[in-house]
């Protein structure tokens, strides 16, 4: 699915508790000038307004007419039917509020709603991560390809999607790779974003500092404090990258168990990786003790960092070799090394969000 050349044109929405911003793609691109408006969380007929506003200024300054309008919203939702459910973030939508409906019959195009995660995902797939790694094998004369790709969300939530061959799993009730309520494997009660988010983050440096949340630092400032750059509790900012990222790792683990997948990190809080990306790697390439005491690899591929140079050109590099036809002269290239690597947003998760939107929305209409 390569959409770069096409001319159609989709108007786009960030959906957020706070703002909506309002765009138009065409051939990947943004084409016009973003439009903010307040999100009016708790006011339903004034956010819906603030829809309709947004996506009427940015056709406003369009040469032609858009094919689709397709966006973005935070669930829980049917996003087939595009109905929002109870959001946390914009109270006013709780009981039901049939936005795609309400779209359709506005602007007389068709309207495609999903998960930021999904549609993150999908942008990585297209043109972003899965293209990377890709070329780097290509470049490199390897034979191996990948066709999915998983990804993680890290911001106020934890969020996730997956996509094989240019489709996105979805899931009959809308709820596919729904990370966020994967088990937390350091506090076995808990559903993993309650460590896995800017909270979790938090949290996390308040109970290994000694002060309250109240009077804890934002992610950003923890992260400047474990690198020296503020003054604070530098070891109990490092501590609380390192629980943040044993966590996403186990939860990864579980994830590429059943994926089988590179996976791609996006969210505002990616920016700390050099901080957790390393602890996640430990977790996916750790092992199990079974019964008789040996040790087998927690996952069946070796996992590799694609930001560091000596793991990157180690997945590239793979075990290739040659192996001769039986009863033959011929041979055929062969690598039996099974691997999958993680990494970062190649695109910006907004962007990768857009493009993703873009995508899915020129894919359903054929």
């Amino acid at each position: 699915m390569d959409y770069s050349e096409d001319k159609r044109v989709v108007l786009t929405l960030d959906a957020g508790g706070t703002n909506f911003v309002f765009s138009a793609i065409q051939g990947n691109n943004e084409i016009v000038e973003k439009v903010r408006f307040d999100s009016n969380g708790d006011n339903l007929e004034k956010s819906l307004n603030s829809i309709i506003k947004g996506f009427e200024t940015i056709t406003e300054q369009l040469r032609e007419k858009p094919v689709a309008i397709s966006f973005a919203f935070p669930g829980p939702a049917d996003y087939h039917l595009g109905i929002i459910g109870d959001l946390g973030n914009l109270p006013s939508y709780r009981g039901g509020v049939a936005l795609k409906q309400m779209l359709e019959d506005r602007f007389k195009i068709p309207v495609f709603i999903n998960n930021d995660g999904n549609l993150f995902v999908l942008g990585e797939a297209i043109a972003g991560f899965l293209p990377y790694i890709n070329g780097l094998l290509e470049k490199a004369g390897s034979p191996k390809r990948y066709e999915t790709l998983f990804g993680i969300t890290l911001g106020t939530g934890f969020g996730g999607g997956f996509v094989s061959n240019g489709k996105l799993l979805i899931g009959d009730n809308s709820n596919a790779a729904e990370v966020w309520l994967l088990r937390n494997k350091l506090e076995r009660e808990m559903n993993a974003e309650e460590s896995v988010s800017i909270r979790g983050i938090k949290r996390f440096y308040s109970q290994e500092s000694g002060i309250s949340f109240k009077e804890t630092p934002e992610p950003i400032d923890i992260y400047e404090i474990a690198t020296g750059k503020k003054k604070g509790d530098k070891e109990a900012a490092i501590k609380a990258f390192k629980r943040f990222g044993e966590i996403i790792g186990d939860a990864l683990s579980n994830a590429v168990t059943l994926f089988d997948s590179p996976v791609v990190i996006g969210g505002g809080l990616s920016g700390a990786y050099s901080l957790f990306l390393p602890e996640i790697m430990k977790e996916m390439n750790s092992v199990f003790h079974v019964y008789e005491g040996q040790k087998i690899d927690r996952l069946e591929a070796k996992v590799f960092n694609i930001e560091d140079g000596k793991d990157r050109e180690n997945f590239v590099k793979g075990e290739v070799r040659k192996i001769k036809v039986p009863f033959s002269e011929k041979t055929i290239e062969y690598d039996p090394l099974k691997r999958i690597c993680v990494g970062l947003s190649k695109l910006g998760t907004t962007k990768a969000v857009s493009i993703g939107a873009y995508a899915f929305a020129l894919d359903m209409l054929g």
